[in-house]
């Protein structure tokens, strides 16, 4: 059964199949993810005599910080194995750099996941293949060329500098962070449009405080 995004997205059933060796199994992130954001306390009945003076209802909890610490953990250690063989200096950096920071969360858990939502993963520009710059064209975190994949799946992330990655490769770390890896962009803000107010409306305003 398929897993992960590439799969799920190109039907494809078999894991041996894909191309990329150096894609990190996410697998158990999800399942933890799943597991962290779906527990909720749970309500206590009204009609038991042991809880008359409790409330009947509690506000949701986030993450144990063991919980959370685990989930960064999945992330850390999957971009550690890549860090390991990885094909360039400049890839084993910048892996570096998401290990480090990863680690800071592994000891300092927050109270709640900041990540993005499946949902927003999902509804992410999509790269067509005819717009891949060609056999320079990798993705940051892998390192592996996106056209050596016959259905590369990637996405252009809403930051100032539109990067790029395979979104499967990519994906544990928006949901778990809520940032772009390579410009730290907080993609869980929206972008709030300013409309600037017309000289019309303003002499109108004045008009009405004049007269009104």
């Amino acid at each position: 059964m398929a897993t992960n995004p590439y799969e799920v997205e190109h039907n494809i059933k078999e894991s041996g199949s894909r191309p990329h060796r150096r894609r990190p199994d996410m697998s158990s992130f999800t399942s933890h993810l799943h597991q962290i954001s779906s527990d909720s306390p749970t309500s206590p009945s009204p009609s038991s005599s042991s809880t008359h003076n409790r409330p009947h209802h509690r506000e949701p909890l986030g993450p144990t910080p063991v919980d959370a610490a685990a989930l960064y953990r999945l992330v850390q250690d999957q971009m550690a194995t890549l860090m390991v063989d990885a094909p360039t200096e400049d890839n084993r950096r910048f892996l570096e750099q998401l290990v480090g920071l990863l680690e800071r969360d592994v000891d300092e858990p927050p109270t709640r996941i900041p990540g993005v939502s499946q949902e927003y993963l999902d509804g992410l520009d999509r790269v067509p293949r005819e717009k891949l710059g060609g056999n320079d064209d990798t993705c940051p975190i892998c390192a592996e060329r996106y056209l050596d994949d016959p259905y590369p799946l990637v996405v252009e992330l809403p930051c100032a500098g539109r990067h790029r990655f395979d979104l499967e490769c990519v994906g544990p770390w928006l949901q778990s962070k809520g940032t772009c890896p390579m410009c730290r962009h907080d993609l869980t803000k929206k972008k709030v449009v300013e409309v600037p107010k017309d000289e019309d409306d303003e002499d109108e305003d004045d008009v009405d405080g004049l007269y009104g």
